[in-house]
C-alpha cells in the first residue's frame, strides 16, 4: 500500500473521504467492490467498533451480519478470527448482493484495534485464502492510519461538554424515541461513525439484552474518541424492565471509561498510567512516588514520556485531555 503518507495525512484532517482513499489504496492488492475499516480497542468492554469508515458498503449488508453475530450463526466472530495464526477468513455467499466478503482482525502484540472487511459483488470471483494472507500483510499500515487518526484529534476537546441524549430502542432494535439533546450530540460529530446511527443502536440493544441474561458477557458501553466525535463520547444501553425496550444513553465519557483506550491510542504503559491516575488526584511527584514506590526522577521520567507521547504542554492539559 504505497499510499500510507496520503493516508495518514487524511486521517489527521478528520477523515473525510478515507474510505475511498482506503479502498483505492487497497484495490491493487486485493481486488474489492466495497470497504469498511472499523477502529476499536484491546481495552474494548465488547467487540464492537468506536469509529468507522465505508466506501461503497451497504448498511444493510453490516446489519445483517450483526443481527447473525448475536444469534450465534456468525462464521467468523471477531474472537474466533483473532486467534488463528492469520487472523482473517472468508464469508461467501452471503446476502444483499454480496457474493463473498473478507473479514480481517488488524491486530499486534498487544490485541485486536480493528476490522477490516472487504466485499466482492455477486458473479465476481470469490475471496480465497490467498486473499486472506495478502490482506494481512497490510495489517501495519492501516493499525498506522487508525492511529493517526485518533491521535491527531484535538487533545483537549473544544465540543462542548453536553448533557446526555436518550434514544429508546424497541424488541426489533429500531430507534423509537430520542430526546432533544441526541440531535445536538449528532452535529457534533465529526466522521462516518455516528453512535446514534442504526448500527451502533442495534449492537447496544442486542449487547445490552444480551448482558441482562447473561451478567458475564460484556457491559454494553461503546467508548470514541474526539477524533470521531469532537470529545470522548461513551454510548451506553441499558434494558428498560418488562417494556421490551432499550434506553441507549449518549454522553460524555468519564475519566474512568476513557483512560484504557486514551492509554492505548497514544502508547501509554501500564507504569504511566497509574502516574497519570495519581496525576488525576492531585499528587504532585514526590506525592506519586512515594505512592507508587518508586523515585521521584522515576516519576518525572514517567511524565515527560506520557507528555511526548500525547504532545500536552503541561500537568493541567493533560489533566484535561483525560478528564472527560
Amino acid at each position: 500500500m504505497d499510499r500510507s503518507g496520503e493516508l495518514r495525512e487524511s486521517a489527521r484532517c478528520g477523515g473525510d473521504g478515507l474510505g475511498e482513499l482506503l479502498s483505492q489504496a487497497i484495490a491493487p492488492v486485493v481486488a474489492h467492490d466495497a470497504l469498511r475499516l472499523v477502529g476499536t480497542t484491546p481495552a474494548a468492554a465488547f467487540d464492537a467498533g468506536s469509529f468507522s469508515f465505508w466506501h461503497g458498503y451497504d448498511p444493510a449488508f453490516g446489519l445483517a451480519l450483526l443481527h447473525r453475530a448475536y444469534a450465534g450463526d456468525y462464521p467468523l466472530p471477531l474472537p474466533k478470527l483473532a486467534a488463528r495464526q492469520v487472523p482473517g477468513g472468508v464469508m461467501g455467499p452471503a446476502s444483499h448482493g454480496v457474493g463473498s466478503a473478507l473479514t480481517l482482525a488488524l491486530r499486534d502484540g498487544k490485541g485486536v484495534w480493528g476490522v477490516l472487511e472487504l466485499v466482492r459483488a455477486e458473479g465476481g470471483s470469490p475471496f480465497d485464502e490467498d486473499d486472506v494472507t495478502t490482506a494481512a500483510r497490510l495489517t501495519r499500515p492501516l493499525l498506522a492510519v487508525l492511529r493517526e487518526h485518533v491521535t491527531s484529534g484535538p487533545l483537549v476537546p473544544s465540543a462542548p461538554r453536553l448533557t446526555p441524549g436518550v434514544l429508546i430502542v424497541g424488541a426489533d432494535h429500531r430507534v423509537r424515541a430520542t430526546t432533544p439533546q441526541v440531535s445536538l450530540w449528532r452535529k457534533q460529530f465529526r466522521a462516518t461513525s455516528d453512535f446514534t446511527g442504526t448500527a451502533y443502536c442495534t449492537g447496544l440493544s442486542l449487547q445490552a439484552r444480551r448482558h441482562a441474561a447473561d451478567p458475564r458477557s460484556g457491559q454494553p458501553l461503546v467508548c470514541g474518541p474526539p477524533a470521531s466525535h469532537g470529545r470522548w463520547v461513551a454510548c451506553h444501553g441499558q434494558p428498560l424492565e418488562g417494556s421490551g425496550e432499550v434506553a441507549i444513553v449518549v454522553r460524555a465519557a468519564t475519566r474512568d471509561e476513557l483512560l484504557p483506550s486514551f492509554c492505548a491510542w497514544y502508547g501509554i504503559t501500564a507504569r504511566e498510567q497509574q502516574v497519570l491516575a495519581r496525576l488525576h488526584e492531585g499528587g504532585m511527584p514526590k506525592q506519586i512516588a512515594r505512592s507508587l514506590g518508586l523515585s521521584v526522577h522515576t516519576v518525572n521520567d514517567h511524565l515527560k514520556s506520557v507528555f511526548g507521547k500525547t504532545g500536552a504542554r503541561g500537568r493541567d492539559e493533560l489533566i484535561a485531555a483525560t478528564s472527560g
